[in-house]
């Protein structure tokens, strides 16, 4: 019958006090049953494991053995590989298991397996066949192993399962001259060992090329993916994952940043989220920005590109940096200087209110006729509708026949003024 690990821990807890109570009665020392003492379970063979390559297969190299003065007539050998490895041939003492992901620990394969068989101190056992495959996926994979001198149940809620395996039966077998290490615990033992394939990974990332008017808004996407073939599992002190950090071009605004990117330095590169634990191939990640154009700046151009980290396995860097093209139509802008009400721009010189055109010298105001004489009403020369020369709809400045102009009206006014003389002194003498 199975029990939880828990509740034998706690009847054997239960009987030891028993039983030392007992040789106190009888008035034997505790230290008489050192002799028979619970053996500890030791592990080895757990160096890690290198290129293999995927589609092969390698047999389980982790070795058991016991410390102790008497042998166990029964051990539980568990093993979980990650999702770039599997099993074959699955021996009839053991039971599959497939376990979905939980607490961030990725989807993983169990085989556990029971070695009826005397296991003596001292000597070094293996399985004499536990076949592990290669997937074409693999690249940084784990094969987890773990002893019990008790049976344990190997599901939980996230298991599928059990499946007996169907191949012969596995034995533990002596392996003459390994040593066993040191240490070791009761009840249970567990080791690790880490499998890289000779594989890699192709991470590789997308730009975007923006068109639009100043003023308008725009949405684009820029893409991470991880072409594969192999998945990427993050390990205790490396990271191999790598990070998206996008820059926009000059002359926009942001106006809603995707939430998995992170606020902007202040050389305004957003740092975006690639994956947490592991990475699995064929993962496309996208980041979405809303934008407005603001104004046309010359060769204006962002990027997007994978942070600097080591990444042997990402031999193709031609993919790893794009560019983020933006295309303003008209080249006009909004809002800074040379941009709405500048010079060259709306209003400008030879425009609405330029010289000899509305308001233009001597024209509606033409010299002592209707209205003011030059300069006046009608906005003689360095006036103009709206104000001096050199601000919006002053044409002469900005035209440079300002002064010319301005010499030519006078004349024009002390003519018109002698006539007007010379005609009334003829007017009086025809009278006389």
């Amino acid at each position: 019958m199975l029990r939880s690990r828990h509740s034998l821990r706690t009847l054997r807890s239960a009987v030891g006090v028993i039983g030392a109570g007992v040789l106190i009665a009888w008035g034997a020392a505790p230290g008489a049953m050192a002799d028979d003492a619970r053996p500890k379970l030791v592990l080895g063979g757990t160096a890690p494991i290198g290129g293999v390559e995927p589609g092969s297969t390698f047999d389980a190299p982790v070795t058991v053995g016991i410390t102790g003065s008497r042998a166990l007539e029964k051990v539980y050998l568990w093993y979980y590989v990650t999702q770039g490895l599997d099993f074959v041939d699955v021996p009839s003492n053991c039971i599959r298991w497939d376990i979905g992901e939980y607490d961030e620990l990725p989807p993983r394969t169990l085989l556990t397996c029971e070695f009826e068989q005397s296991v003596e101190p001292g000597v070094v056992y293996a399985p004499d066949r536990l076949p592990v495959r290669v997937h074409d996926s693999a690249l940084y994979d784990e094969l987890d192993v773990e002893v019990w001198d008790y049976e344990h149940p190997g599901g939980n809620e996230y298991a599928h399962g059990p499946v007996r395996g169907t191949a012969p039966a596995s034995t533990l077998v002596e392996r003459p001259g390994a040593v066993l290490p040191g240490g070791g615990s009761e009840g249970y033992a567990k080791a690790r060992v880490q499998v890289n394939a000779a594989n890699t990974a192709d991470l590789q990332v997308s730009g975007a090329e923006l068109k639009g008017r100043v003023g308008d808004t725009i949405d684009t996407k820029m893409t991470f993916t991880n072409a594969g073939p192999g998945w990427l599992l993050e390990r205790a002190g490396r990271s191999v994952m790598p990070r998206v950090l996008i820059k926009l071009p000059a002359g926009t605004t942001v106006l809603k940043p995707p939430s998995n990117c992170e606020k902007p330095t202040a050389a305004g590169v957003y740092d975006c989220f690639v994956a947490q634990g592991r990475l699995e191939e064929g993962t496309v990640r996208t980041y979405a920005f809303k934008l407005r154009i603001d104004k046309a700046v010359a060769g204006a151009r962002g990027s997007v590109a994978l942070s600097s980290e080591a990444r042997p396995y990402d031999v193709n860097k031609a993919n790893d940096k794009a560019g983020i093209l933006l295309d303003v139509a008209g080249g006009g802008s909004t809002g800074g200087s040379g941009s709405t009400g500048g010079s060259g721009t709306t209003g400008g010189s030879g425009s609405t209110g330029g010289s000899g055109t509305t308001g233009g010298s001597g024209t509606t105001a033409g010299s002592g006729t209707s209205g003011g004489g030059a300069g006046t009403t009608g906005g003689g020369a360095g006036t103009g509708s709206s104000g001096g020369a050199s601000t919006t709809g002053g044409g002469l400045a900005s035209t440079g026949s300002g002064p010319a102009l301005s010499i030519a009206g006078a004349a024009a006014a002390a003519v018109a003024a002698g006539a007007g003389a010379v005609l009334a002194v003829r007017r009086r003498a025809a009278r006389r």
